[in-house]
C-alpha cells in the first residue's frame, strides 16, 4: 500500500510538472500568436489575404490600362524629322522648312512649307510605313528619314 501511494504521489507530482509546463507553453503560443493590435495571428493572416486579394485585382486593372495606354502609344507621333532650307536664291535665310510627323509604325504626314518674297505655300502628303504615294523633294525624304532614325533636331539642308 505504501508503493501504491507512492507511484501515486509520484504520478501526481509530474502530472503537477505537466500541467504548469503546458500552461507556459500556452502563454508562449499566445504571445507569439497575437498580432501587434491584440489580434490574433488568424485575424492578422485573414486581413492579409484580403489586401493581397485587392491588390491583386488593382494590378489587373493597371496591367489592362497599360495595355490600352500602349495601343494608343503606337498611333500618337512619336519621331519628328525637321529640315529646314532656302529654295529660292531671292530670299535670305532658310524659312522653308520639311516637317514629318511620323507614328510607331511609321505612319503620319509630311509637311512643307515654301517661304518666297511674294507668299509662302504649305504642303502635306501622307506618309505609311515611311512612304508617301506622292512625290517626295529631296528636304521632305530626309525629314522622314530623320524622324525614322528617332533623330530629333534640325537639319539645315544646303
Amino acid at each position: 500500500m505504501i508503493v501504491l501511494a507512492l507511484v501515486l504521489a509520484v504520478v501526481v507530482l509530474a502530472l503537477a510538472l505537466l500541467v504548469r509546463r503546458v500552461g507556459r507553453l500556452a502563454t508562449r503560443l499566445d504571445a507569439l500568436t497575437a498580432g501587434s493590435d491584440g489580434r490574433s495571428l488568424e485575424e492578422v493572416l485573414a486581413s492579409s489575404l484580403v489586401r493581397v486579394d485587392r491588390v491583386g485585382r488593382d494590378l489587373d486593372g493597371v496591367s489592362a490600362r497599360t495595355t490600352s495606354l500602349e495601343a494608343l502609344g503606337r498611333s500618337a507621333i512619336r519621331h519628328v524629322g525637321l529640315v529646314r532650307f532656302n529654295p529660292f536664291e531671292d530670299t535670305g535665310g532658310n524659312q522653308s522648312f520639311a516637317l514629318a510627323l511620323l507614328d510607331a509604325d511609321g505612319d503620319g504626314i509630311v509637311m512643307s512649307s515654301l517661304h518666297a518674297r511674294s507668299g509662302t505655300r504649305i504642303y502635306a502628303k501622307a506618309v505609311l510605313s515611311g512612304r508617301s504615294d506622292a512625290a517626295l523633294s529631296a528636304e521632305e525624304t530626309e525629314a522622314i528619314r530623320l524622324a525614322r532614325e528617332e533623330r530629333r533636331g534640325t537639319t539645315v539642308a544646303q
